[in-house]
């Protein structure tokens, strides 16, 4: 549904109705807070020296424009890009000025260093693109000069260059991937506006020098549209993404065609529309691909990756020469070592493999234009070719002469000279590389000369390329990570060589020593046994190739766990750790996030530098006592308690912790003029009964033992004078002022008070007495807690501890004289007959909150034996604590104050994921009864008891008023528990309320700390309202008392405001905002809502304007006016066209990004949280940008991921990747980018179609070619929620795997492979596409192996081999345990290293078994299969696409159909096959007919078959449930036989699914075609080997038995035909002819059975046998057929393979089924699989069995 276009407001003409962003630049006079920073209003004023610009020709320029104005008109950019782009300039320049250092002399003037810094870094990607292609830079450097007019000349230069870029920027849509086109469009606009401002005249007329196009829109039509036209027709010309890649240009494509001067030439200024580069030339003439041509081919590993694979066979062939020789070490035998010399043949020659590759894969890009490629290509194949025959001819020629004189002779050792010098020659430029690995920044400095002389250098090894300059790190990194791989590699070719290749020498050369050796089978290549050599060494060298994967693993781990523990990690790791350091945690709370002034003294920065070093390691390990004796008036304390008490607050609102939660755990500010420290209630608990038990142990020693004994513990003080200085405030407020009993309690607490001070406690008072004392204050304090406030018996306990006090607690015993001379009796009253305080009680209202919470504080001191350990109960609480504490104790950068701090913004982009549950899908049930709800108040059943609590706080009597009067409530707490955009939200703008808190602490005095809690606050806004929305809810004193008496928002003043929303901004691009508001759909009114709650967040959408003959499209950028009470609409920017050229998701960022503003911008995903916690050190971690990290400073930021859907995430792979491995790239969506680096480089993600589906890592990527720097993080975390069911799992695994091998074809990942250091570049490849070519190589070893061994038993070799040489089972048992070893360590060392370190060793260990009894293996074997189909599907058929993995709560049963749908063509039929081939083997083999060594050699076999036929139904909630397995089976054959149409879904028909699963067989290439057949070939082998063994064959090897058999599949086939022709012909309307026909067939096939079984040797056993060759078969001819499907679908056999498929899949589906009916039959299986799946959940004591049965109570 489209709308009208809107009308657009002209800015000019009302400056006061112009809605703005965040600040209202347009008019100053406006009252906003951000117009009080003279750094604002400086930056505005530069943009206002317009001066004597000359004034754009037809086109009114009025006084009150400014260069941004000016610019506008003279280019034609639109007016709200103008208005956008305005604001993100100035609050860029004021930023930046505010953190300058140091501070300008005139803060109301621009300072020029800003504004020349900030021109320097967005120009920086421009200006090496001039140097690049030699062209001359138009962007001319102001000169230094004094005089005030030329530097207000260069000031305004400056500010027109950086704000022309902007605005090309601001505009450019899609263009905007494209960084280098952007350059080529600023190099001509800069040029023509050098010639405005130089009052340049135009040749052609004469006239003063203009623009070439100018008006509305002109940019937009005259530069964006026409290429904007060419990406969309390229795009289109792609069938979405399934044509070949080489067969369209991609973004990247199109960009690099900017990286050579043709461009400059072809497409000329203004741009000609004619060029062969635009879409108006027919595709043939038209310019192709550009830089790099993506093939489809598993040689693109070996392609990218050249140097580890040549690493690799090099040293497994040496090691086989040396394995082979029988010496023990090489130079002991000259033989040996010439024969090594064959090393270099090889190198040769795979040198020539990578010029073929480089060739057949690269022709495409050779033109008339680029005929150097095509001489570089032709001449490294030449050398290639002359280096290989060199090699061989030289090598020769040393064996010749050896055998002419038959001993090593001196003619002979030259030769091998000669071989070694022309070795030398070959291994110069390697050489080289290694002098300039050990000093790279000679290597970084020459590549980036920009000079001829270097491009004829370096010619012959890379083609020119504007990336992939400068990547080398410098020394000191060098050496870390060379270390590191030096290690790994010599542990892998150690392990390799002892327990690979040497082990299989023996049985190697038994085998090729076997003589007469007969096979079972017609052998077509004679009885030399090189095919069975071949079979056994096969799976050893893909194992050799692999476990390089393994051992990086392994030691990734234990560095990663060495970092972490360095880093101080992990200790803190419970909430009981925390309150022994709760004191040492208040000062490292002050020391990194309480701001400090700036030296500007080098010495006294370094002294300070060293100062704070010392004073962080007294914090990390408890040297001195930070907080000892700090007493509650000091402003630290009040500073500490504001900061933690927010923390606790949050955590209430959040429903993490109760009401009384809240009270022992807030530290409540200074109140009743207590003189300590107030620590929370449960650091106090049970210390001041500790105290009294020792006061009554030294009841008779001096005051100094006993007072030292109690301050042995600062918690134990604290707890005894608070208590006193408690009580004696409660009870002098309950006593009516200006009575005597006052006056007595007066006198009574100063006498206490003189012995306390004189050290007299002990020898006047008798201390056994203080426990009666103490008793009756816990009951003074409980009536005073009882709603009924029965005032006698107050008056009771009052008149009882005068009486203690007074008579029985001194020693010496006074008399009612001496006590009234001393004050502490009545004169009025008889002391001995009448009460005290019967008219003396004046007892506070009821209204009066904090005096009775205060009340209940001293209660709980004084009665608390508890120590609180489970304080808070929730366990997200506690690990959130835990956390914050200890990173409170690592490093990390110093916070500034928020006036200083960069600012940033988070992105995120959302689509039409939920916003809110609904309150119908909370309600609504699945088949077994639950609900979304019901399940959320079962499993988070504490934060739901917390709930109820604050709703009957908030005015609902019951839970039944939740739903009448709090819906809205309700569908918030549900929405923050699952994955929905209303969490992110909420987690995102802690942000915002975290910078305004520490802007009031970072401005306010000291008395504005220590007064502001006791002022009387104004009421606080809710957040939650009612089920209108539109009312917000007044909370009442009690509700909001807590935040009042202990938070900070009561005490902002305003002006906090203005800071946090200059230095934070929130947009969501909410691509399809604006349909969902046209169709009135429910997730716009959400959005809305979430609007107006958070005041920084802004909405950016694409608007569709139909303007009948054509559509215009928007981005527009609202929020929600607090002063309108509507949503607004800030800026409407014209798109060229539609926004989705590429992938969806980095284009809705990309379209969003330029409403984005600060330094750095988070990405958010839609599935993340955030903490108020974790926002508060967001200060500390963008000051990271500023610190040098190695040799560059970085250009992202790593940040650790908390995941909060319950799985287990290891964090140490990242931290290796950042420190030593230097290749973290852009692994998670926390991670922050620096803004103005990344905004000239192509953006935040790559969009290319299908080749870009992992947008994220392709930042990276770009990132470290263009020369960035990637970082980790472990003091802060961003939630993250996971998939949580297995098939939403599997589903995350296709697309990543899918993902992975985009990459593969990638020149991302071909130029890092090439341009990254030999060591960066393993750690890399082994990081990334690596680590799933490394996957499949896993499986490819099982089926190797598999197959291998059913290759020795039915061909006989294994017999012979077995009757002559021990060796075959000790093969059979490495193999074997290499896979174990796989198994183990490579997933198990990893996790159990991670969470010893943050949790301690035992908990790991725990954590680990509790993982392998909830069947983790399984589950991890069972992702293999899926990571291995899609990566190895997608490299050579293509066919990746985004997987909506969906992020609701698994608790519904998953239909055996649906997972047979997922999981029949990755898991179940290659785990059958692996079945046959172990069940022929058992049958076969003579090694089988050991027990133990079958079971030894093939138990990892079989666990990975039973892993991926039983995990989807062992991860599958009621999975074995025999009601539902009965279901679930009818199910699935009304699925099976059900007719499909054309609109039928996959779900709905088998035909449908079947055709879905062959669409990668249509767009895959001819090689993909070829290599699909020949891996089909595979299944024909069973009937070859098979048949020889039947008994009917007699022992016959010719290959008429072979033959024969195929005659039989013939036969079946007729047989099969026939029957289906009847039923088609006969069955509706003859049915009699077509029941005789069957009738005929079966009988005409019994007695040829029978004949056979009488008259030949055929007997039962061979057709049971025969089926296990034929089914096979079968299939092989049905995968064959699904390949040729265009050559055949017109035919009629195409009929009968879809007839043969669907009995296929249905005896497919039988085999799987059968197992879990038999599971789902025996009794307690079902009870023991529930238990496994929930194992979490009950250990929180939660009734999962309740959930899955729908046992709900009523």
């Amino acid at each position: 549904m489209r709308r009208q276009r809107p009308s657009v407001a002209t800015a000019r003409d009302a400056p006061s109705l112009e809605v703005y962003n965040i600040i209202p630049i347009h008019d100053f006079l406006t009252e906003h807070p951000s117009l009080r920073y003279p750094e604002v209003r400086a930056a505005a004023a530069a943009l206002r020296i317009v001066g004597d610009l000359p004034k754009p020709p037809f086109a009114d320029f009025t006084p009150r424009m400014d260069l941004m104005d000016w610019l506008g008109l003279l280019f034609g950019f639109q007016i709200d890009n103008v208005r956008n782009q305005r604001e993100n300039l100035v609050l860029h320049l004021a930023n930046s000025q505010m953190r300058l250092q140091p501070p300008p002399r005139h803060p109301d003037g621009l300072d020029p260093t800003v504004l020349r810094r900030f021109r320097k870094k967005l120009l920086r990607n421009y200006t090496n693109w001039c140097s690049f292609l030699g062209v001359r830079c138009h962007v001319t450097s102001p000169t230094q000069s004094r005089h005030q007019t030329n530097a207000v000349l260069n000031l305004r230069r400056e500010l027109l260059y950086v704000a022309l870029y902007l605005l090309i920027w601001g505009e450019s849509a899609n263009l905007r991937f494209m960084p280098e086109c952007l350059c080529y469009i600023f190099h001509h606009m800069a040029m023509e506006l050098n010639k405005v401002l130089g009052g340049e005249f135009d040749d052609m007329t004469g006239m003063p020098y203009w623009p070439s196009f100018s008006g509305d829109c002109a940019f937009l039509k005259s530069v964006v549209m026409p290429i904007y036209k060419t990406i969309k027709t390229e795009v289109e010309s792609s069938n979405n993404g399934t044509k070949p890649h080489s067969a369209w240009r991609n973004y990247d494509d199109i960009n690099e065609y900017f990286w050579s001067k043709r461009a400059l030439k072809s497409l000329k200024w203004p741009l000609d529309y004619t060029s062969n580069f635009f879409d108006t030339t027919p595709k043939s003439s038209r310019v192709g691909k550009t830089g790099f041509v993506e093939q489809r081919s598993f040689w693109n590993v070996y392609r990218s990756f050249d140097r580890l694979w040549i690493l690799l066979l090099l040293y497994l062939q040496a090691a086989i020469i040396v394995a082979t020789s029988d010496v023990k070490f090489p130079w002991q035998d000259r033989d040996v070592e010439v024969a090594l010399l064959t090393v270099f043949i090889s190198w040769a020659g795979l040198r020539l493999l990578q010029s073929v590759l480089d060739a057949s894969t690269q022709y495409s890009l050779v033109s008339r234009e680029t005929y150097w490629l095509f001489i570089r290509l032709i001449l490294k194949f030449v050398v290639a070719v002359a280096w290989t025959v060199l090699f061989s001819v030289f090598y020769a020629r040393i064996w010749s002469q050896k055998n002419k004189d038959g001993v090593w002779s001196r003619a002979a050792n030259e030769r091998i000279v000669t071989f070694l010098k022309v070795v030398f020659v070959y291994i110069i430029p390697e050489l080289l590389a290694l002098v300039l690995f050990i000093v790279p920044w000679i290597r970084n400095w020459v590549e980036e000369l920009n000079l001829g002389v270097v491009y004829f250098l370096t010619w012959w090894f890379y083609s020119k390329t504007f990336v992939g300059r400068g990547m080398r790190e410098g020394l000191v990194d060098n050496v870390k990570y060379t270390i590191f791989w030096i290690i790994v590699l010599a542990t892998k070719f150690i392990f390799s060589y002892y327990l690979q290749i040497r082990p299989l020498i023996a049985p190697t050369r038994a085998l090729l020593n076997l003589k007469n050796a007969t096979y079972n089978w017609h052998e077509f290549f004679g009885s030399t046994h090189r095919i069975a050599v071949g079979m056994l060494w096969l799976p050893v060298i893909l194992i050799y190739l692999m476990d390089l994967q393994i051992w990086y693993s392994i030691y990734s781990s234990f560095v990663g766990a060495t970092i972490g523990l360095f880093s101080h990690l992990g200790e803190i790791r419970n909430i009981d750790q925390l309150r022994l350091r709760f004191q040492f945690f208040s000062s490292a709370m002050q020391f990194n996030l309480k701001p400090e002034e700036h030296l500007l003294s080098p010495k006294a920065t370094m002294l300070k530098k060293a100062r704070d070093a010392i004073h962080r390691l007294k914090l990390r390990y408890g040297i001195g006592q930070p907080f000892n004796k700090i007493e509650s008036s000091q402003v630290e304390a009040t500073w500490f308690a504001l900061i933690w008490n927010e923390i606790i607050l949050t955590f209430r609102e959040e429903d993490l912790i109760s009401d009384r939660e809240v009270e022992l755990l807030e530290l409540p500010p200074n109140c009743w003029n207590i003189r300590v420290i107030r620590w929370p209630c449960f650091l106090l608990c049970n210390e001041l009964l500790l105290a009294l038990s020792q006061a009554n142990e030294l009841c008779d020693a001096p005051d100094h033992w006993l007072w030292s004994k109690i301050c042995s513990s600062e918690y134990r003080r604290c707890a005894v004078m608070e208590a006193f200085d408690s009580i004696k405030f409660v009870i002098l407020r309950i006593v009516k002022n200006g009575t005597e009993e006052e006056s007595i309690l007066n006198r009574l607490f100063m006498e206490i008070d003189e012995n306390v001070e004189n050290e007299k406690i002990t020898e006047v008072y008798k201390l056994t007495v203080v426990l009666r004392i103490h008793d009756k204050l816990i009951a003074l304090l409980e009536r005073l807690m009882d709603p009924e406030k029965k005032v006698f018996r107050i008056v009771n306990l009052l008149q009882a501890l005068y009486e203690l006090c007074a008579w029985e607690f001194p020693k010496t015993r006074r008399s009612t004289a001496q006590l009234r001379q001393l004050g502490l009796a009545p004169i009025s009253l008889d002391a001995d007959t009448e009460l005290l305080f019967v008219n003396a009680i004046n007892l506070p209202p009821l209204d009066d909150v904090v005096f009775y919470r205060q009340i209940r504080r001293v209660h709980t001191i004084l009665t608390s034996r508890d120590p609180m350990h489970n304080v808070p109960k929730n366990i997200e609480a506690r690990e959130r604590l835990a956390f914050f504490s200890n990173s409170l104790f690592m490093n990390m950068p110093q916070a500034p104050s928020v006036e200083k701090m960069m600012a940033f913004s988070v992105l995120t982009p959302y689509y039409d994921e939920e916003v809110m549950y609904r309150q119908e899908m909370l309600r609504a049930e699945n088949e077994d009864g639950i609900s979304t709800l019901f399940y959320l108040q079962k499993i988070y059943e504490d934060e739901w008891v917390n709930f109820v609590e604050r709703m009957r706080r908030e005015g609902a009597e019951n839970e039944n008023d939740i739903w009448s009067k709090k819906v809205r409530d309700l569908r918030l707490w549900a929405s923050y528990r699952g994955q929905t955009l209303s969490r992110t939200v909420r987690g995102m703008m802690y942000y915002y309320s975290a910078l305004k808190k520490l802007a009031f602490l970072d401005s306010a005095s000291e008395m504005d700390i220590r007064m502001g809690t006791q002022i009387a606050p104004e009421p606080r806004r809710s957040y939650y309202t009612n089920d209108g929305g539109d009312n917000t809810l007044q909370p009442t004193p009690s509700q909001e008392i807590s935040r009042m008496a202990s938070g900070i928002t009561h005490l902002l003043k305003g002006s906090e405001y203005g800071s946090a929303m200059m230095k934070f901004t929130y947009v969501v691009a909410c691509q399809v905002y604006g349909q969902h508001k046209a169709r009135g759909d429910h997730r716009a009114e959400e959005i809305l809502f979430l609007m107006k709650n958070h005041e920084a967040l802004r909405i950016a959408y694409v608007d569709e304007v139909d303007l009948g003959r054509e559509v215009e499209y928007y981005s527009v950028l609202v929020k929600f006016d607090q002063h309108l009470q509507r949503e607004v609409e800030i800026y409407r920017i014209r798109l060229p066209g539609p926004l989705k050229l590429g992938e969806g998701k980095p284009e809705n960022q990309n379209h969003a990004l330029i409403f984005t503003r600060g330094d750095a911008i988070q990405t958010i995903d839609m599935n993340q949280d955030n903490h108020f916690e974790e926002a508060l050190k967001m200060r500390n971690l963008l000051e990271s940008f500023k610190t040098y990290y190695g040799i560059r400073k970085p250009t992202i930021l790593g940040v650790r991921e908390k995941v909060f859907t319950g799985s287990v995430s290891s964090l140490a792979w990242k931290r290796v990747l950042a420190n030593p491995l230097k290749v973290r790239m852009h692994y998670g969506h926390p991670d922050v980018f620096d803004r103005f680096w990344f905004v000239p480089r192509g953006g935040i993600s790559k969009a290319s179609r299908v080749i870009n589906i992992s947008e994220d890592i392709f930042a990276g990527f770009n990132c470290t070619l263009r020369g960035g720097n990637v970082t980790h993080h472990e003091y802060i975390q961003v939630g993250k929620g996971r998939d949580v069911g297995l098939n939403q799992i599997s589903m995350f695994e296709a697309k990543v795997a899918s993902g992975n091998g985009e990459q593969a074809l990638s020149r991302d990942v071909y130029r890092l492979g090439h341009r990254l250091d030999f060591f960066r570049m393993l750690s890399f490849f082994y990081t990334t596409v690596g680590y799933y070519f490394n996957t499949m190589l896993i499986v490819f070893t099982v089926y190797a192996f598999l197959w291998g061994r059913l290759y020795l038993a039915l061909s006989g070799v294994e017999k012979i081999a077995k009757d002559r040489s021990s060796s075959n089972e000790a093969l059979g048992a490495i193999l074997n345990q290499q896979f174990i070893i796989q198994l183990g360590l490579f997933t198990a060392l990893p996790m159990i290293l991670e969470n010893s370190l943050e949790r301690g060793f035992l908990p790991a260990i725990w954590d680990f078994i509790t993982m392998q009894l909830q069947l983790a293996s399984f589950f991890y074997t069972f992702s293999l299969g899926t990571r291995t189909h899609y990566f190895g599907r997608t490299i050579l058929h293509g066919g990746a696409k985004y997987r909506a993995t969906g992020r609701g709560f698994v608790v519904e049963h998953k239909k055996f159909a649906e997972n047979y749908r997922l999981y029949a063509r990755t898991h179940f039929i290659k785990a059958i096959e692996l079945a046959i081939i172990l069940l022929v083997y058992a049958a076969y083999s003579p090694l089988a007919k050991s027990s133990i060594v079958y079971i030894l050699m093939t138990i990892s076999s079989w666990f990975l078959i039973t892993s991926w036929i039983i995990s989807p139904f062992l991860f599958n909630p009621s999975g074995f449930d025999w009601l539902k397995t009965v279901n679930d089976f009818d199910d699935f054959i009304a699925w099976l036989w059900s007719r499909g149409g054309l609109f039928t879904k996959a779900d709905q028909s088998w035909f449908t699914w079947w055709n879905e699963e062959q669409e990668h067989l249509k767009t895959t290439g001819v090689w993909g075609k070829l290599l699909e057949i020949i891996l089909d070939l595979r299944f024909f082998f069973f009937q070859y080997s098979i048949v020889y063994h039947l008994r009917i064959a007699e022992n016959r090897t010719s290959i008429g038995v072979y033959l024969v058999s195929w005659g039989c599949i013939i036969g079946i086939t007729a047989i099969y035909i026939t029957t289906i022709y009847a039923q088609k012909r006969y069955s509706v309307k003859e049915h009699i002819k077509y029941r005789f026909i069957q009738f005929l067939v079966i009988v005409l096939t019994v007695l040829v059975v029978v004949m056979m079984l009488q008259f030949t040797k055929l007997t039962v056993v061979d057709l049971l046998i025969s089926l296990l060759a034929f089914v096979p078969t079968g299939w092989g001819l049905i995968s064959i057929a699904q390949v040729l499907k265009p050559f055949l679908l017109s035919t009629v056999v195409w009929d009968t393979v879809i007839s043969v498929a669907r009995f296929y899949d249905l005896f497919f589906g039988l085999i799987v089924m059968a197992p879990v009916a038999l599971l789902s039959w025996l009794p307690g299986f079902q009870n023991m699989q529930t238990r496994i799946l929930f194992n979490e959940a009950f250990s929180r004591g939660l009734q999962i069995s309740i959930i899955l049965a729908g046992k709900k109570s009523t």
